[in-house]
Protein backbone atom coordinates (compact mmCIF):
# COMPACT_ATOMS: atom_id res chain seq x y z
CA UNK A 1 0.00 0.00 0.00
CA UNK A 2 1.09 3.52 -1.00
CA UNK A 3 2.49 5.34 1.96
CA UNK A 4 -0.40 8.77 0.97
CA UNK A 5 -2.71 6.14 1.33
CA UNK A 6 -4.64 6.22 4.49
CA UNK A 7 -3.49 2.95 7.02
CA UNK A 8 -6.34 0.60 8.08
CA UNK A 9 -8.14 1.25 11.51
CA UNK A 10 -9.87 -1.50 12.87
CA UNK A 11 -13.45 -1.96 11.23
CA UNK A 12 -12.39 -0.51 8.54
CA UNK A 13 -13.51 -2.16 4.94
CA UNK A 14 -10.44 -3.19 2.62
CA UNK A 15 -11.02 -3.73 -0.83
CA UNK A 16 -8.28 -5.78 -2.93
CA UNK A 17 -8.04 -4.95 -6.63
CA UNK A 18 -7.60 -8.65 -8.46
CA UNK A 19 -7.63 -8.97 -12.15
CA UNK A 20 -11.30 -9.21 -12.62
CA UNK A 21 -12.85 -8.61 -9.22
CA UNK A 22 -12.69 -6.98 -6.34
CA UNK A 23 -12.06 -9.57 -2.81
CA UNK A 24 -13.15 -7.35 0.08
CA UNK A 25 -11.80 -8.28 3.99
CA UNK A 26 -11.87 -6.36 7.35
CA UNK A 27 -9.26 -4.98 9.17
CA UNK A 28 -8.74 -6.40 12.32
CA UNK A 29 -5.62 -4.50 13.53
CA UNK A 30 -1.84 -5.25 13.73
CA UNK A 31 -1.71 -6.33 10.32
CA UNK A 32 -4.32 -8.69 10.21
CA UNK A 33 -7.96 -8.77 8.04
CA UNK A 34 -10.58 -11.45 8.46
CA UNK A 35 -11.93 -12.42 5.16
CA UNK A 36 -14.59 -14.73 3.67
CA UNK A 37 -12.71 -17.37 1.30
CA UNK A 38 -14.45 -19.91 -1.07
CA UNK A 39 -13.44 -23.47 -0.66
CA UNK A 40 -12.91 -23.73 -4.42
CA UNK A 41 -11.90 -21.52 -7.24
CA UNK A 42 -12.86 -18.28 -6.49
CA UNK A 43 -14.57 -17.72 -10.28
CA UNK A 44 -16.41 -21.26 -10.01
CA UNK A 45 -20.07 -20.90 -10.08
CA UNK A 46 -20.63 -23.94 -8.76
CA UNK A 47 -18.69 -22.51 -5.19
CA UNK A 48 -21.14 -23.01 -2.23
CA UNK A 49 -19.08 -23.12 0.69
CA UNK A 50 -16.64 -20.46 1.94
CA UNK A 51 -14.52 -20.24 4.95
CA UNK A 52 -13.68 -17.14 7.91
CA UNK A 53 -9.90 -16.93 7.66
CA UNK A 54 -8.03 -14.21 9.54
CA UNK A 55 -4.56 -14.02 7.85
CA UNK A 56 -2.03 -11.31 7.16
CA UNK A 57 -3.28 -8.43 5.10
CA UNK A 58 0.47 -8.91 3.30
CA UNK A 59 -0.73 -12.31 2.68
CA UNK A 60 -4.23 -11.93 1.60
CA UNK A 61 -3.96 -8.92 -0.67
CA UNK A 62 -0.21 -10.63 -2.29
CA UNK A 63 0.68 -8.26 -4.80
CA UNK A 64 -2.43 -7.08 -5.57
CA UNK A 65 -2.62 -3.08 -4.62
CA UNK A 66 -5.64 -2.49 -1.22
CA UNK A 67 -7.59 -0.12 0.04
CA UNK A 68 -9.65 1.26 3.17
CA UNK A 69 -12.69 1.61 0.87
CA UNK A 70 -15.77 2.17 3.45
CA UNK A 71 -17.69 3.31 0.92
CA UNK A 72 -21.23 3.02 2.48
CA UNK A 73 -20.55 5.35 5.66
CA UNK A 74 -22.63 8.12 4.71
CA UNK A 75 -26.01 5.95 3.72
CA UNK A 76 -25.13 3.63 6.54
CA UNK A 77 -23.42 4.19 10.10
CA UNK A 78 -20.92 1.52 11.10
CA UNK A 79 -21.02 0.06 14.14
CA UNK A 80 -18.18 0.74 16.70
CA UNK A 81 -14.48 -0.82 15.64
CA UNK A 82 -14.14 -3.14 18.74
CA UNK A 83 -17.85 -4.84 18.34
CA UNK A 84 -17.08 -5.24 14.01
CA UNK A 85 -13.59 -7.03 15.74
CA UNK A 86 -15.76 -9.09 17.94
CA UNK A 87 -18.13 -10.18 15.42
CA UNK A 88 -15.43 -10.85 12.52
CA UNK A 89 -13.02 -12.49 15.18
CA UNK A 90 -16.18 -14.69 16.33
CA UNK A 91 -16.78 -16.36 13.04
CA UNK A 92 -13.26 -16.94 11.85
CA UNK A 93 -13.09 -20.88 11.06
CA UNK A 94 -16.59 -20.99 10.03
CA UNK A 95 -17.85 -22.70 7.06
CA UNK A 96 -20.48 -20.37 5.06
CA UNK A 97 -22.71 -20.58 2.64
CA UNK A 98 -21.46 -18.69 -0.48
CA UNK A 99 -22.41 -17.41 -4.01
CA UNK A 100 -21.85 -15.09 -6.11
CA UNK A 101 -24.61 -12.99 -6.15
CA UNK A 102 -26.18 -12.89 -2.67
CA UNK A 103 -23.26 -14.44 -0.21
CA UNK A 104 -20.33 -13.18 -1.65
CA UNK A 105 -17.19 -11.75 0.28
CA UNK A 106 -18.50 -8.32 -0.13
CA UNK A 107 -21.85 -8.96 1.36
CA UNK A 108 -20.02 -10.72 4.17
CA UNK A 109 -17.64 -7.51 5.03
CA UNK A 110 -20.89 -5.13 5.17
CA UNK A 111 -22.82 -7.22 6.97
CA UNK A 112 -20.32 -7.42 9.54
CA UNK A 113 -19.37 -3.41 9.38
CA UNK A 114 -23.06 -1.91 9.05
CA UNK A 115 -25.37 -4.71 9.84
CA UNK A 116 -26.55 -4.65 5.74
CA UNK A 117 -25.53 -7.24 3.22
CA UNK A 118 -24.73 -5.68 0.26
CA UNK A 119 -22.56 -6.13 -3.03
CA UNK A 120 -22.28 -3.49 -5.63
CA UNK A 121 -20.10 -5.81 -7.84
CA UNK A 122 -23.59 -7.63 -8.03
CA UNK A 123 -25.21 -4.94 -8.33
CA UNK A 124 -23.32 -3.21 -11.31
CA UNK A 125 -22.82 -6.54 -12.94
CA UNK A 126 -26.78 -7.20 -12.71
CA UNK A 127 -27.78 -3.66 -14.54
CA UNK A 128 -24.60 -4.01 -17.13
CA UNK A 129 -26.44 -7.11 -17.97
CA UNK A 130 -29.97 -5.33 -18.37
CA UNK A 131 -28.74 -2.87 -20.25
CA UNK A 132 -26.84 -5.21 -22.26
CA UNK A 133 -29.61 -7.06 -22.94
CA UNK A 134 -32.13 -4.03 -23.90
CA UNK A 135 -29.42 -3.21 -26.19
CA UNK A 136 -29.46 -6.27 -28.20
CA UNK A 137 -33.09 -6.48 -27.85
CA UNK A 138 -33.73 -2.83 -29.54
CA UNK A 139 -30.97 -3.89 -32.00
CA UNK A 140 -32.67 -7.18 -33.32
CA UNK A 141 -36.06 -4.80 -33.13
CA UNK A 142 -34.60 -2.42 -35.54
CA UNK A 143 -32.72 -5.29 -37.65
CA UNK A 144 -36.04 -6.48 -37.90
CA UNK A 145 -37.65 -3.71 -38.96
CA UNK A 146 -35.61 -2.56 -41.34
CA UNK A 147 -35.92 -6.10 -42.85
CA UNK A 148 -39.34 -6.10 -43.54
CA UNK A 149 -39.49 -2.62 -44.74
CA UNK A 150 -36.63 -3.83 -47.22
CA UNK A 151 -38.54 -6.96 -48.14
CA UNK A 152 -41.76 -5.05 -49.29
Amino acid sequence: MASDKPKPRVGDLIEIFRTFYRHWAIYVGDGYVVHLFPQSDIMSPMTDKAIVKKELLSVVAGRDKYWVNNKHDGKYPPLPGNKIVQRAEELVGEKMPYSLICRNCEHFVNELRYGVARSDQVTYAFVAAVVTSLVLVVTIGISGFIGIMLGS
